[in-house]
This record gives structure tokens, sequence and C-alpha cells, in this order.
């Protein structure tokens, strides 16, 4: 683990990739095949394969006291070396005391984590950790405690390890790349590769692929100026899924890779009906089901009128993400959610289907083997509710009013339209944000899906954001590059309706609603970070109060009822539209107008 903990290190102290990328592969090529497995997935930042399940469960709180404990440290000094290094990994390594006899092979390391994974308890886990971070050298902590919270930073994607991979065994980068995305494994496409077997990789279902990523425009003349055909679909608010179905086995997973299947048990018993193996890309919605044809007529006349269009909108209408927030974290779903709260998949790509990988083709293509999948005979879920009381196990079942026996089908192909001049485009647009939803997304006909990348295939066509003018009340310490710098700020809104003060006026009050890092440019945090402190009114250690003067434009794609903050709402991707040196505290909005903008989003 030295060796490695030391490779990391001059990996860290390069900017330079190729050099990088040398360093990797001679550290690989001096690694037994099993060392070299173990070390690109720890060189990957995870502790165990991406395929895999398996999780250590050790929370960076309860780090923070091993680490605290096992150096003789008390939180003030454990703080002041944290605002130094902006990592928990390198307070380890600087405040942990070397003593002979430490040291620990990856293969031992690798060990230890597993036995961490499978303790029951944190009082468990606490001990096998204690026991491994005092048995290794300080530098060694510092990156297994890296590892550990998947937080390397040391310059080294897995892109770059990859490469090295590649360079290491004298074999093609585009074939390691392309067996590590077929396994979710790294480690394991360094064992292939070691032996000249990359071509034995085969696809490994229900590990997420990286999701193909869209670049923004600003007009409707932009989106037709990339690519010659193009295809145009709705822009929903949902979240990003990708579904992958095997042998009546299916799981989800969000754009973070997140397992979020048991958020949506009505989902997996439609796509389990797949007429064959698949990866489906699409977004988690939730959706409004038409009850007679007299609403469907209504969602109808906002979209053009093409036949093939109508019957894809036939189906119904995507609601505010307010609504489906109320559906994300969720282990168990209740069955009155599930009734009030129905969602819907819609599909827009897919990557696999019938045991061929099929990203590298046009999306026209892609599209076709898309339609077919979901024109075959699959499993319908009726609104009848009177049927839903005589089942045993409600979850997975969506249920509407007793009234309408509508059959209704959960995964839906995302409508998608032509547009060949900027006036078509913006009229789809138009009809978009009509509907409620972002805004549009624009492809190119002849593109192939590349996991991860943000290129000017995909192009994304949003609304404008609503914008609030907030105050600062809290400032947090940065991490990587703004590390030293107060770059996290927690803002605030005005409450006004609130008691009376002594002289019978109103007594306002500022109330959090949110916390946004980008935006700023590198000057203008580091000049307000020399202010902020000159005006903290409590020093929390790596957080701070300070006086609410500095007043923010933030914008933001919506909001949502939470009690995260005090306000009741929570702000979604906000981000620093600029400083406000021009107003007052005094002048910032209210919580009224926050109340406003979430009212019209949810009456949209």
């Amino acid at each position: 683990m030295q060796r490695l903990a030391t490779a990391c290190e001059a990996v860290a102290g390069t900017t330079k990739k190729l050099l990088k990328t040398g360093i990797v592969a001679e550290y690989l090529k001096s690694r037994t095949e099993d060392e070299a497995t173990v070390s690109a997935v720890f060189l990957s930042g995870r502790a165990f394969p991406a395929w895999e399940e398996t999780t250590l469960q050790v929370g960076a709180r309860a780090l923070w006291k091993i680490v605290g404990e096992l150096a003789g440290k008390d939180d003030i000094e454990l703080t002041g070396a944290y605002r130094r290094h902006g990592d928990l990994g390198a307070v380890a390594g600087e405040v942990l005391p070397e003593r002979a006899g430490q040291g620990l092979g990856v293969m031992e390391v690798e060990a230890t984590f597993r036995r961490i994974a499978a303790a029951r308890g944190p009082a468990a886990k606490a001990a096998i950790v204690s026991d491994l971070i005092s048995r290794v050298t300080p530098l060694e902590a510092k990156y297994i405690v890296k590892i550990m919270t998947g937080d390397l930073r040391i310059g080294l994607k897995e892109s770059l390890v990859e490469d090295a991979i590649a360079k290491a065994y004298g074999t093609r980068l585009a074939d390691v790349q392309h067996a590590n995305m077929l396994l979710g494994d790294i480690g394991e496409t360094v064992r292939l590769a070691s032996v000249g077997k990359l071509a034995e990789a085969h696809m490994r279902l229900f590990h997420p692929l990286g999701f193909m990523l869209a670049s923004p425009i600003d007009s409707p003349e932009e989106g037709l100026s990339y690519f010659a055909e193009a295809v145009v679909e709705n822009k929903y608010d949902g979240i990003r899924a990708q579904a992958h179905v095997s042998g009546g086995e299916v799981k989800i997973f969000s754009r973070t890779r997140d397992d979020i299947t048991e958020s949506f048990p009505e989902l997996p018993q439609t796509l389990a009906g797949l007429p064959q193996d698949a990866i489906l890309d699409g977004e988690i919605v939730a959706w409004h089901y038409p009850k007679d044809l007299s609403e469907t007529k209504q969602v109808v006349d906002e979209a053009p009128s093409e036949a093939s269009e109508q019957k894809a909108i036939n189906l119904g209408r995507a609601r505010p993400f307010s609504v489906l927030q109320q559906r994300l974290g969720r282990k168990k779903v209740s069955d009155k959610m599930l009734l009030e709260i129905p969602v819907a998949f819609l599909a827009f790509d897919v990557l696999f289907a019938g045991g061929d990988l099929v990203m590298d083709r046009p999306l026209r293509e892609r599209a076709r083997i898309l339609d077919g999948l979901l024109e075959g005979e699959r499993k319908i879920t009726y609104h009848d509710t009177e049927k839903r009381r005589n089942k045993k196990d409600l979850q997975g079942k969506l249920g509407f009013e007793p009234e309408g026996e509508i059959a209704t089908d959960l995964i839906i192909r995302a409508p998608a339209f032509r547009a060949s001049s900027p006036e078509q485009l913006e009229e789809l647009f138009v009809a978009a944000q009509a509907r409620g939803n972002e805004g549009l997304m624009i492809k190119d006909l002849n593109s192939a899906y590349t996991p991860g990348k943000r290129g000017k295939s995909w192009l994304k066509m949003k609304r404008e954001l609503a914008t609030l003018d907030v105050v600062v009340t809290a400032v947090e310490y940065g991490h990587g590059k703004r590390i030293g710098v107060l770059s996290d700020y927690t803002f605030a809104v005005w409450d006004t309706n609130t008691k009376k003060d002594q002289d019978n006026t109103d007594e306002s009050r500022l109330v959090n609603i949110g916390k946004a890092y980008s935006g700023l440019t590198d000057l203008e945090i580091a000049e307000m970070t020399q202010w902020f402190l000159d005006h903290t009114v409590a020093d929390q250690g790596f957080r701070r109060l300070v006086e609410p003067k500095i007043v923010l434009e933030v914008a933001f794609n919506n909001m949502m009822q939470s009690d995260r903050h005090e306000s009741g709402y929570a702000l979604r991707f906000p981000r620093i539209v600029r400083l406000r040196p021009d107003k007052s505290a005094e002048e910032a909005d209210t919580i009224e107008r926050a109340r406003e903008i979430y009212s019209q989003q949810t009456s949209s």
C-alpha cells in the first residue's frame, strides 16, 4: 500500500496527463496480477468495483472521530488541518503518528474493506476501521481514507487509469475502454489486459453505464447549426434514469449511478415485460394520466398536429418536479403516494437490446430498436381502484378513480418531433413550455451514444431560469482548488409575516432558502473571502455565520417544498448569477415572492 500511496503522491504532484498516465502504468506493471487488479479499483477512487453493490457504510463523521482519537487531536486541531487541506484523507496523513512496524499491502487493505462492509452496526465497523488505520503508515492512511470517502482528489479520473492500462500492457485504449464499460470493473479489465484477452469481456447487466450528456444552446438558430438532421424531444423536469432489464429482473439507476428501483415500485413490473433484455435511457417524471378523451384532446391541441405525435402526447403530461420530489429517496412508497403521485418512465434511447450493445449505432437506428421494444406486447397496469383493493400486495400497483378503466402503460416512448427551421424549433419550444416542461432536447440523428461525454450531438434548449435576490447568511470553505477560500454560500430571503416588535411595527427576519457554490469568478471569491472573514458573526470551524449584508442574484430551475431550510422551500440547481452591490440587504426578495414562484410552478 505504501508503493500505491507513493505513486498517488507523484500523480498529485503533476498537472501533466501524460506524466500521470506514465506513473500509473509503471506502478501497475511492477505489481502482481492480483495487486494490479485491486490497485486499479483503488486508483479509480473506489473501495470496490463499480458493478458491485458492496458499500463500506462508514460516514465522514465516524472517520473524523477515529482519526482524531488515533492522533490524539481535538476538534479544533483537526479543523485547523482541514482548513489547510480541504479533505479528511490529507488531514489523516498530517496528524497521524508514524510508528515502527506500520504498513499493509493492497490485498490486506482490500480484505479489510470487505470485512468493514460485512460488519453489522456502526460500532463494529468503527472498530475494524480504527484497527486498520492504526496499522498503516500516515501516507497509507491518507489514501485509505480518501478511498473510503470516495474523494481521491489527485487529478486521476478513471479515464486516465484506462490510459495507463493500455500503456502498461501494450493494448489499444479503445479496447480497454470497451471492456471496462461492459464489465463495470476496471480491476477485471486489468486482469484481461494483462493476458491479452480484452476481447473476451462481455456485457454485465445491472451496473450503470455512463449517461450521454447535452450541451446548452442559447437560440433556435444555434440549435440547428451543428448537424443536418435533427430530432427534437421535450426536456422533462424529472430525474434521468437508466433501466436494466433481464430475465424478469429490473434495476433502475440515477444519473449519479445510485440504485433507485425501490423509490418507483410500479415501474419494474412493466419494464420486466419487455420482449428482450435491454438497457433503456429515459426520464422518470411525475405523470398526469388523462381520464377521458376530452382531456386528451386538450393536451393534443398544445402540440404540432402530426398524427404520430398526437398518439404519444395522448398518453398524458408531466407534472412539476416539486411533485416528483416527494417520491425521491424513499425505500418504501405508501399506497397513498402511489395513488396521488403516479410516475412514468419516458424512454428516449436504448443502449443494449437482445444481447447486442447498440450504443455505436446511429440514433435513427437506435430509435427503431427502441420502438420495436416498446411496441411489443407487454404487461399493462389498469386504472381500477376496486381491483387494487382486493390485492394483498399493493406495492407496484397504480390506481386512480373508481370510474374509468383506462389501460395505462407506465413506460412511454418520449414524443419525438422534426424541425427544419428556427421558426419550427421555436414553436416546439413554446409548446414544451406550455406543457410545463423545461424546454427541448435537439439530437443528431446520425450520432452514436457516447457515455459520460458532453459534445454537440445532443443539445438542450431550456426555459429562462427564475431568479431571486437573496442575502448571504453563512459561508463554508471550499474543496479542491478552492481549499482555503470561502466559496460555498448559504442564503436567505425575508420573512415579513412575523410578530410585531415592541413598537408595534413589523419585525422581519431572514429565513434560509438555499445554498450555492458556482457562478462567481476566482477573483470575486477571493475578495468576498476577505470580506466574510472580516464580518464573521460566529466561527464554527469550516463554517462561518456572517453579517447579513451581501446580496446575490441567484438563478434556479424550480422550487420545492422542503424542511431542509427554515423558509420551508429549497431551490433546485441554484447558481449565483452575480453579486448585487447595488442592493442593500433590506431590498432582497421576500418569502412571499418565493411562494409566488412556487405557486406558478404547481399551477402550470
